[in-house]
């Protein structure tokens, strides 16, 4: 086994690793920063594919501002784990049956015969930025789904707000512009009493 091998094989390890911290951590910052790890890893991995912009745009985007907004989301809301957990055993039936339709339709898609590429290395011509490309396909073919996904942040973004809003807290606010002009008679006024005699 050579060296790349076995860096292969070490951040895949890693990798599912944290992908199975996601979904099984109780806390969620933890499932969060496992997120975080399982970006780095992927990272890592595209890295020795030679995809250098995608390596660097999966960290510097996703760990660096998607994150950092899914912990803030996450530590803002206050979630009560308790009360969620109450309803686990009443749902475990219906997110088992899910589970394993979703495990049947990505073996059958990846069992499929589109996905036996026959292994050879890629033959890329000097000259070519594979950044300049991705660019290019971005704002052509790929022009819609990449605005649905802007416009899909920016729709969480919104309700992350909405969902921490707690409507306007009613207090009393003092004005100091009224402090400031304040007479004397209008705060203090002297009432006369007629004097009772025994």
């Amino acid at each position: 086994m050579d060296f790349q091998t076995a860096v292969f094989f070490f951040l895949s390890a890693i990798l599912i690793f944290a992908a199975l911290r996601v979904i099984t951590a109780r806390n969620p910052v933890y499932a969060a920063l496992h997120l975080m790890l399982a970006f780095f890893t992927t990272g890592g991995l595209w890295l020795m594919l030679q995809a250098e912009f995608l390596a660097i745009a999966l960290i510097v985007v996703y760990v660096g501002a998607v994150m950092v907004l899914f912990l803030f989301v996450v530590m803002m809301l206050d979630i009560n784990m308790d009360r969620i957990r109450e309803g686990f055993w009443n749902y475990l039936p219906l997110g088992a049956v899910l589970g394993l339709l979703m495990v049947l339709e990505m073996g059958l898609v990846l069992g499929s015969k589109y996905f036996q590429v026959p292994i050879s290395e890629a033959v890329v011509p000097s000259g070519v930025s594979n950044t300049k490309e991705i660019g290019a396909l971005l704002v052509t073919d790929y022009v819609f789904p990449f605005e649905l996904a802007a416009v899909i942040l920016l729709v969480g973004m919104i309700a992350a707000v909405v969902l921490t809003f707690r409507g306007v807290k009613k207090s009393k606010i003092s004005n100091p512009n009224q402090q400031v002009f304040v007479k004397a008679k209008d705060r203090m006024r002297v009432l006369q009493m007629p004097v009772e005699k025994d």
